[in-house]
C-alpha cells in the first residue's frame, strides 16, 4: 500500500498484512524510491487530475506498468499520449480498471464485433449506491469543465446535460438519463474506431433541471476559490457503506448504428461500482503478474479481450 496519510495506511495496512509506504506525489525523488523493487502501480487515489501525471512519470522512467481506476477523459488523454514512449520502455498504461470504464468500454468493443460499421455509439448506466470522496471531488471539477462527447471522431466540448433518453431496465421499466463527460467519450473510440461517441447516466428528473441551470455558472464553478470549497465539501463525502453496497447493483446499456441505420444493443447487470473495480482491477494485476505484453497503451478490452467483463463476478 501506498499513500500520503500515515494512519490511515497503518490501520489499512495493518488489517489486511500488507506492507505500507508513506509518501507525497510533489517530490519526483521521493516517489521514485517508494517505487524501487515495484512491477506494477494500480493508483486508486482521485482526483486522477492531480495523482495520475506524477506517478505515471516515475513507472515510465522505472519501467513500472501504470493503472488507476479514473474515469475522467483528461487523464485518459494524457495517458494515451505516452502510448510511443511507454512501447518502447515495455510499460503497460492502463487506465481505467474499474467500474470507469471496464463494463462499458467491454460492452462497447462487443457491439462493434456486431456491427463492424458502426458510425455512433451509445452508452449508459444506472449506478446504485453513492460516490466516493474521490469521485466527488471529480464530479467538483467535471462542472466547470462542462459536458463531453466525441462528434466526427474529435472530443468536443458540449453543454451540461446536453441530451437525454430514456433507456429499458431489465424489469422493463425505464428510466430517464442524461450526457455526462465519462471516459468512454475518449476510451471507445481507442477500442473500436467508432467515430460518434455519447455516454449517459440515469438521473433524477429534478437533478436534470439543476444541471442545466449550473450552466449558467460555469464561470463561477471554475474559479479556483469556488473550486476548493467544493471540493473541501465533497472530501466530506463518506460513500456508501457495506451494506448499501451490497443492496446496490447497476445496469450498463449499449447501442450501435451505422451509417444506413441498422442498430444492434446490448445491456449487462453488475454488482455495486465499488465491488466491480475492485474484481477487474485486480483480474488485470494477476494477468499482468503472469504475462508479459507488449509495453504500451490500453483499454480494457484491448489487453483483457471484450468478454473480459463476463469473467468478473456477478456480472450477467
Amino acid at each position: 500500500l501506498g499513500g500520503r496519510n500515515r494512519d490511515a495506511l497503518e490501520t489499512l495496512a495493518q488489517a489486511n498484512a500488507l506492507t505500507r509506504r508513506v509518501f507525497e506525489l510533489d517530490d519526483r525523488a521521493e516517489i521514485e524510491r517508494n517505487l524501487d523493487g515495484v512491477r506494477i502501480v494500480l493508483n486508486c487515489a482521485g482526483p486522477f487530475s492531480q495523482t495520475c501525471e506524477p506517478l505515471l512519470e516515475a513507472c515510465l522512467r522505472q519501467r513500472i506498468h501504470y493503472l488507476d481506476i479514473t474515469g475522467e477523459i483528461d487523464v485518459f488523454a494524457l495517458c494515451h499520449h505516452t502510448n510511443n514512449r511507454a512501447r518502447h520502455e515495455g510499460v503497460v498504461v492502463f487506465p481505467g480498471t474499474g467500474f470507469d470504464v471496464v463494463p462499458t468500454d467491454c460492452l462497447a468493443a462487443m457491439l462493434e464485433q456486431r456491427l463492424p460499421d458502426a458510425s455512433h455509439l451509445v452508452l449508459a448506466f444506472e449506478a446504485g449506491g453513492g460516490p466516493s470522496p474521490g469521485t466527488a471531488k471529480t464530479s467538483v471539477e467535471g462542472l466547470a469543465a462542462g459536458g463531453r462527447a466525441r462528434i466526427g471522431g474529435e472530443v468536443v466540448e458540449v453543454p451540461l446535460a446536453w441530451k437525454t433518453r430514456e433507456f429499458v431496465r431489465e424489469d422493463g421499466s425505464t428510466r430517464t438519463a442524461m450526457t455526462i463527460p465519462w471516459g468512454d467519450v475518449y476510451t471507445a473510440f481507442v477500442s473500436t474506431g467508432i467515430a460518434n461517441v455519447e455516454t449517459y447516466m440515469v438521473v433524477p428528473e429534478k437533478t436534470i433541471a439543476r444541471v442545466r441551470w449550473l450552466r449558467h455558472l460555469r464561470w463561477l464553478l471554475a474559479m479556483a476559490p469556488v473550486q476548493k470549497f467544493l471540493k473541501g465539501k465533497a472530501g466530506q463525502t463518506a460513500g456508501p457503506d457495506q451494506a448499501r453496497r451490497a443492496r446496490s447493483g447497476c445496469q450498463v446499456w449499449g447501442e450501435v448504428r451505422n451509417a444506413a441505420g441498422r442498430q444492434e444493443s446490448l445491456s449487462l447487470m453488475t454488482p455495486n461500482g465499488y465491488a466491480l473495480t475492485v474484481s477487474a482491477s485486480l483480474g488485470i494485476v494477476e494477468y499482468l503478474l503472469a504475462n508479459s505484453p507488449a509495453g504500451g497503451y490500453y483499454t480494457p478490452s484491448l489487453l483483457m479481450g471484450a468478454d473480459y467483463v463476463l469473467k468478473l463476478p456477478g456480472v450477467r
